[in-house]
């Protein structure tokens, strides 16, 4: 069932792009306007990129069914097992009361809402992100963050939009590693680019936070922690991925931003202490510290492991050994049976399929071993309650589940029929206008994919030879699509399904899509903006 892709089926690659939108117009609509549960919309985007792919390019219905059931599979499992595992360590310090503990060290520190996102949604996330990435920090930090008394929605959407910092290293910069293979070229320079965008954003996302939550005066209140948390992150950031290496900058960042904010805490307070409208107006200033060191590190020490695991996992030498157990299985009757044409690749070539199946060397089994290690940890809390806690936790997560599979599918489908090659070729007719769009090009495939990682994979090749042929930097486009990448992670539907998962919103994703979308448009235009420039007027600031 041999097929090559083809890019241009209505003789106009403008107009093609418009046709190879319409599952996402679809998808919008369905989330944005109608406010219908993910699944549903998911669902929905998927039978029309299927009636699309086949009626209009041409993909025969064997191969069209096949590229989304390896997308589905690829998101039950590594995406699905890093959800459910997360959830259910969480769901287990919740069951246990030792997440009543994590909640008064946190108070004791500060009970300022503000403060507390900071430190869990935008600096713990950003270690897990460094660590782990593909939708683990959103899946701890906002279950954290509601289990701390947050609004769901706001939860939801503040560890979205802090997630946006670290996205491009995260994984131990996987996604920096996949666009230097892709587009054969060098890493360092690539990380180096990345490193003088991102952290002009890393800045001013604690702001953007705050701001967010409390409005532009209130935020003002806590301005100084605000400025200490956005630079440390930004400095470390630029520091480590222009002179130390592309692998690290999430977790430097991190845990300098940690250290920093805390020392910082110590001699500096809020004049007020802010929570959100519908709770409990507090003049207290800071919550006693009710529980001695050992039972607070108790308490912590489900997450310390936690990352402990997910670092190990992310470890050079310890993950190679890992990945020695993946079983790794073409897909049957979808394998090199799809060919990438011209000018997509320099050549006609096969599209592969391989399916992996990271049984031990995947971030969700690291995170499972964290929780059943835990259980010796916790106390009165066995495997007798630990075990019907991770079914229940399945149980909750069905509609998610069924979700992220469809997502995953969708965008696989989309990628094996050339629709998403067709909408990143009519980005490429702007010309020298290329550089403001090569960022929104790396946004649209992480919206499609939810991973800056895929959108690297889709894109990378494409963004080099279009900035070849129009004069540019190459490694600047590379790094664009990348840098504007992150800002497309927040209104992913499957990002999205994950942050509603974690804080018990399933059926509400249409409302984390409205809340989220200015916010990720706002952002790409700043990188966008950024990218333009540098090209062109500021290309002194590029290595």
């Amino acid at each position: 069932m041999a097929w090559t892709q083809i890019y241009d089926p209505m003789g106009n690659i403008v107009l093609s792009a418009i046709v190879a939108g319409i599952p996402l117009y679809l998808l919008l609509y369905m989330l944005g306007i109608k406010q219908k549960p993910g699944h549903i919309a998911a669902i929905a985007g998927t039978i029309a990129a299927l009636i699309v792919a086949v009626l209009v390019w041409g993909m025969p219905v064997g191969l069209a069914f096949n590229s989304f059931l390896s997308g589905a599979a690829f998101g039950l499992f590594p995406i699905v097992w890093i959800v459910v595992t997360a959830i259910w360590v969480y769901n287990m310090t919740v069951e246990s009361g030792e997440f009543e503990i994590i909640k008064n060290s946190l108070a004791s520190i500060t009970e300022d809402r503000r403060l507390q996102a900071l430190f869990v949604a935008f600096a713990f996330g950003s270690f897990i992100e460094g660590t782990a990435g593909f939708g683990t920090p959103v899946a701890i930090t906002a279950a954290m963050l509601v289990g701390l008394g947050f609004n769901p929605v706001y939860a939801a959407s503040i560890c979205l939009i802090a997630n946006t910092a670290p996205v491009a290293f995260g994984g131990i910069g996987i996604p920096v590693i996949v666009a230097a293979q892709v587009s054969q070229l060098d890493i360092m320079h690539i990380s180096q680019i990345i490193g003088r965008q991102l952290p002009f954003l890393s800045i001013i996302v604690p702001l953007w936070v705050a701001v967010t939550m409390s409005g532009w005066k209130r935020s003002m209140e806590v301005l100084p922690a605000l400025l200490v948390a956005g630079g440390c992150f930004a400095a470390t950031q630029f520091y480590t991925a222009n002179y130390i290496s592309p692998y690290l900058p999430d977790i430097t960042s991190a845990i300098v931003t940690i250290i920093g904010l805390g020392l910082f805490l110590r001699v500096w307070k809020p004049a007020t202490i802010w929570r959100f409208p519908d709770e409990e107006a507090s003049t207290s200033g800071k919550e006693e510290l009710r529980y001695s060191s050992g039972e607070v590190i108790r308490a912590w020490m489900p997450y310390i492991l936690l990352a402990i695991m997910v670092f190990l996992w992310g470890y050079g030498p310890v993950k190679s050994v890992l990945s020695t157990t993946n079983i790794n299985i073409p897909w049957p009757g979808l394998h090199n049976e799809i060919s990438k044409a011209v000018p997509i690749v320099a050549k006609t070539t096969p599209y592969g399929a391989v399916y992996s199946f990271q049984w031990l060397s995947a971030g969700g089994t690291a995170i499972l071993l964290s929780g059943i290690l835990s259980i010796f940890v916790i106390p009165n809390y066995g495997p007798s309650r630990a075990i019907p806690c991770f079914f229940r936790t399945i149980k909750v997560l069905i509609n998610p589940i069924i979700t992220i599979a469809v997502i995953l599918g969708l965008a696989y489908l989309m990628n094996y029929s050339g629709m998403s090659a067709t909408m990143g070729l009519a980005f490429t007719k702007t010309g020298a206008a290329f550089p403001f769009f090569a960022p929104i090009l790396g946004w649209l495939g992480v919206f499609l994919t939810g991973s800056d990682t895929s959108s690297n994979a889709l894109f990378a090749s494409l963004q080099r030879t279009t900035a070849e042929q129009i004069g540019v930097d190459p490694h600047l486009m590379v790094a664009a699509n990348s840098s504007g990448g992150v800002c497309g992670k927040m209104i992913s539907p499957q990002s999205i399904s994950v942050a509603t998962a974690a804080t018990g919103l399933v059926g509400q994703e249409g409302t984390i899509f409205r809340f989220t979308l200015k916010h990720s448009i706002a952002m790409l235009a700043i990188v966008a903006c950024m990218t333009y420039l540098q090209a062109y007027a500021l290309s002194w600031m590029l290595p």
